[in-house]
């Protein structure tokens, strides 16, 4: 009686230890999954899970994965080509008007020299107006398509936030006081350097700054930090916060906004991103904020 409880218990216990070691191969298999998967949905590559268990169905599982994987791949891929297509479209009708209106506006200035009635004149400073806001407008549509599909990395080296954020004040001095806003501005006393592209850099904070002149109700508060963040703040009781997260979508404009094509800023999130930085809007209690990052 004792032999055979002695083999009982010694079989037993085999199976519990047989049992156990493939418990500890399944989950070392299913953590393999769980991690390939998240690498490859973490990181744009054509390679597919890897599975060293020989397990049925964990290999049956993998295939499966294998195969939305696939499908996930065919997908992105349509998607890429698609928006390169509409890209090129973009560039290329921006290109294309550009030319037109130009030769518009060239006409105009030889038609403005010549005598006029007091209603000629009424009737050529509207078209004026209207056409020097479309060619504003292709501009930026062709700035925009041309930042959007380029590859080419951005010239970086040493540059002075404090000097390109300056600069473009200065330069938009003349729209901020048409428009009665007078800036406070709060700077650092050292100077903020980070590696970006001063051009892309003049080209974010005149956006930024022309978006402020465009919904400020008469206040801005721009302020840098020592940590490379930039603030700009101004009350915009016409705005809310849906408005204010949509304001980098491409094309997004609100209605009070004059001859804007909605690209500013979504010129301003693509060269923030392209130089490593952060960019994000926040609305609180009427005050529009958005935030610009450039880690040291």
């Amino acid at each position: 009686m004792t032999f055979w409880w002695t083999v009982l218990t010694a079989g037993l216990g085999l199976c519990v230890l047989i049992l156990g070691a493939h418990l500890l191969v399944l989950r070392h298999s299913i953590r393999e999954v769980a991690e390939g998967l998240e690498e490859k949905l973490r990181t744009d590559t054509n390679t597919l899970l890897g599975i060293s268990s020989g397990d049925r169905a964990i290999r049956a599982l993998a295939e499966r994965i294998n195969a939305q994987l696939r499908a996930l791949r065919r997908e992105r891929l349509r998607l890429q080509n698609g928006d390169a297509e509409l890209k090129t479209a973009v560039t290329n009708i921006s290109h294309d008007l550009r030319t037109p209106l130009t030769a518009l506006c060239g006409y105009l200035d030889l038609l403005e020299q010549e005598p006029h009635t007091e209603y000629s004149r009424q009737y050529l400073s509207v078209i004026r107006e209207r056409t020097d806001a479309m060619r504003a407008m292709t501009e930026e549509l062709f700035r925009y398509s041309v930042i959007a599909s380029t590859a080419e990395e951005l010239a970086l080296g040493p540059v002075c936030l404090n000097d390109i954020l300056e600069e473009s004040l200065a330069g938009l001095y003349g729209l901020f006081s048409v428009r009665g806003i007078r800036p406070e501005i709060t700077l650092p006393e050292e100077k903020i350097t980070r590696r970006l592209d001063a051009a892309a850099l003049r080209r974010v904070f005149d956006n930024i700054l022309n978006n402020a002149a465009k919904y400020s109700d008469g206040d801005l508060e721009i302020t840098l930090r020592p940590e490379g963040t930039l603030t700009f703040v101004n009350s915009a009781d016409k705005l809310d916060r849906v408005q204010a997260q949509r304001l980098f979508d491409r094309f997004f404009t609100v209605e009070t906004a004059e001859h804007s094509t909605g690209l500013g800023l979504s010129i301003a999130r693509l060269l923030t991103e392209k130089m490593g930085g952060s960019i994000a809007a926040e609305y609180e209690e009427g005050k529009l904020c958005i935030r610009v990052m450039f880690p040291g």
